[in-house]
């Protein structure tokens, strides 16, 4: 009911308590003025990608980064905006609800009293469904009072996740020029910002007003790349479900008799999981991207399971906790290619009580395998980018069943002798996704709520809000925009011998880097891990005291800062301007030449490399 959109909440101690907190501003964003410096033009990650990315993009390809400036920095060119007319802004919730997507509407409509009070806020109800229909809620402050710093999209609603069609392009183009937008505020993730740069494109194309602004929130984690370091919604899901596995851990060590596998909520990217082993240290983490990268099979993940049971069996330890992330059951070679084939008969109209009967022979030897339970479950219509349906597919079931019966035909053989294997299966997803938001992601979403309104200040279109140094304190964030295209990539396949497909350029999710330092840092202590049961419990979420300022371990393990190294790399060949003037001597022209050139000759081969093999499956 539409009615039942932006009504007072009934809010508990804690809740109003937390309603009260108010989060601290960066020094680029406070005041009335806005300062934004332009740097350099941008490209693609890929450089084999520029080309495709530019003629599916022409006009908002290729645009500069914006950096926010406080009011003491002299900088020369930057721009300083005082004038602000009173804005018509439009805000939609669009992708999952993630723990701080509340907070950047509060920022935003902050941002938009201090600069113009006459300024207006509209919230789409309903997600993008209420964006076509042109539902909207006038947002004001008394409105937003029992939703600042909470949980949950439920001040706005959402429904589908994607404006990508030409009807739903169409009818947003024709939402915001009826409803006079200055812009558009898109709150999601990697589908989200991808079908916001498509927005902005066709905008642009067709002279409208409206700019088109993308935020990054997403509980999934996998919405990074060289400009956004986090995602809001990210560090709660990972405490709250940090506490969650911790509480587990304590009870297995107490009974000391079963083996407790949980899957963890995070789409294909196993980021929740690789963070959640981090912070409460199971004694084992299967990351689908380890499966992939070394084409695991199910066998092979079943044996590595068990394997590890019988390490710990010999040490008189018959408990254990085991995490698995969602996207786990794609990364699987053999189940990926059933799936795929079930997708494929799907959307040839094929009802899914007939698909098993036109599957292929060995799909079919696979899916007569796999349990009932999980023979339902695959087959489930796909979501709306072909994945499967991960969060209705009990993987963690199927493992447990796959090890327990692998365990019993070990001690059938004689070859385990410890205890009978009693396993416990959780999924922990929608438990943590509607929690009070965390004290971070409570600060970076309001900040970056701000940042949007920055943007339009600066007219911009087809941007993502941006902030880096995210590892320190506010009053050390960097505030910025960087253009939507340039985090895009092409993924090219092959399916026959000598031809090649060409997707169109997207957000394509970000997995776990298993040559970065968080990756590393698990390596490290798998074996502890494993066999010590060094459960570490970080409690329920602190927003005062010890705790409170706590970031992901992640973040703080990886030296990211990318927006602050560009601005200092431009420091450099500003300096380098200064020295190397017609008047220098020859010695320094010279050295300035020799260093040039050598520079020169490593980056071109660095960027001529595709990056991480992001251009290619």
């Amino acid at each position: 009911m539409d009615s039942d959109y932006g009504i007072p909440r009934e809010l508990s101690a804690v809740q109003k308590l937390r309603s009260q907190y108010q989060p601290e501003l960066p020094p680029c964003l406070q005041g009335a003025t806005v300062r934004v410096e332009f740097g350099d033009t941008t490209t693609s990650l890929d450089p084999t990608d520029a080309h495709t990315i530019g003629r599916y993009f022409p006009h908002t390809y290729g645009q500069p980064l914006a950096h926010f400036l406080r009011a003491t920095a002299k900088v020369p060119g930057a721009q300083v905006i005082t004038e602000h007319p009173p804005f018509r802004v439009g805000v939609v919730f669009c992708g999952r609800q993630s723990p701080g997507g509340h907070n950047v509407i509060w920022g935003l409509l902050n941002a938009l009293q201090v600069h113009n009070p006459k300024s207006t806020l509209l919230g789409f109800l309903g997600g993008s469904e209420g964006l076509f229909a042109q539902k909207t809620l006038e947002i004001t402050d008394e409105i937003l009072a029992t939703y600042k710093n909470q949980g949950g999209y439920d001040l706005l609603g959402r429904t589908k996740d994607q404006i990508r069609t030409v009807e739903q392009v169409n009818a947003t183009l024709t939402a915001c020029k009826d409803l006079k937008l200055d812009g558009l505020v898109i709150i999601g993730g990697v589908t989200s910002n991808t079908d916001a740069a498509q927005l902005a494109e066709t905008f642009a194309e067709a002279k409208c007003q409206t700019k088109v602004v993308g935020v990054p929130v997403t509980l999934n984690g996998d919405l990074k790349n060289q400009f956004v370091e986090a995602n809001v919604g990210f560090d709660t899901i990972c405490k709250v479900n940090s506490q969650l596995i911790s509480n587990v851990c304590t009870d297995a060590l107490s009974a000391e008799k079963y083996y407790y596998f949980i899957r963890l909520m995070g789409r294909k990217a196993s980021h929740v999981a690789l963070e959640c082993t981090l912070q409460s240290h199971p004694n084992l983490v299967i990351l689908g991207e380890e499966v992939a990268a070394s084409k695991l099979t199910l066998f092979d993940i079943t044996t590595q399971i068990c394997d590890a049971v019988e390490a710990r069996a010999a040490q008189d330890k018959n408990h254990g906790v085991i995490l698995l992330p969602e996207g786990l059951i794609e990364s699987i070679p053999e189940v990926y290619a059933l799936l795929k084939e079930i997708h494929g008969l799907h959307r040839q109209g094929v009802s899914a009580d007939r698909i098993s009967s036109q599957l292929s022979p060995w799909a079919s030897a696979l899916f007569e395998f796999l349990p009932p339970f999980i023979k339902k479950q695959v087959l489930l219509l796909p979501e709306s980018d072909d994945s499967a349906q991960l969060s209705q597919i009990e993987t963690e079931k199927l493992v447990a069943h796959l090890v327990e019966v692998e365990m019993n035909r070990r001690v059938k053989e004689g070859t385990y002798k410890g205890k009978k294997f009693n396993a416990i299966c959780h999924f922990f997803g929608y438990q943590a996704r509607g929690s009070l938001p965390s004290k971070f992601d409570c600060d970076y979403a309001y900040v970056l709520g701000h940042v949007c309104y920055h943007i339009l200040a600066a007219g911009l279109n087809g941007y993502m809000a941006t902030i880096t140094n995210l590892r320190n304190p506010v009053n050390k964030w960097r505030c910025g925009a960087a253009p939507i295209t340039a985090m895009m990539t092409v993924r090219r396949w092959s399916q026959n011998p000598g031809t090649a497909s060409i997707g169109k350029p997207a957000i394509h999710p970000a997995t776990v880097d298993l040559k970065g330092k968080a990756y590393e840092l698990l390596r490290q202590n798998a074996t502890k891990f494993l066999l010590d049961d060094i459960y570490r419990n970080p409690g329920p979420l602190q927003f005062d005291g010890p705790g409170a300022d706590s970031k992901a371990v992640t973040l703080c393990v990886e030296d990211q800062d990318y927006m602050g190294r560009i601005k200092k790399l431009q420091e450099y060949l500003d300096k380098i301007r200064t020295i190397v003037k017609p008047g220098c001597s020859q010695e320094v022209l010279k050295a300035a030449l020799s260093v040039m050139a050598s520079v020169t000759e490593v980056l071109s081969v660095m960027s001529s490399s595709p990056i991480n093999g992001q251009s290619s499956l």
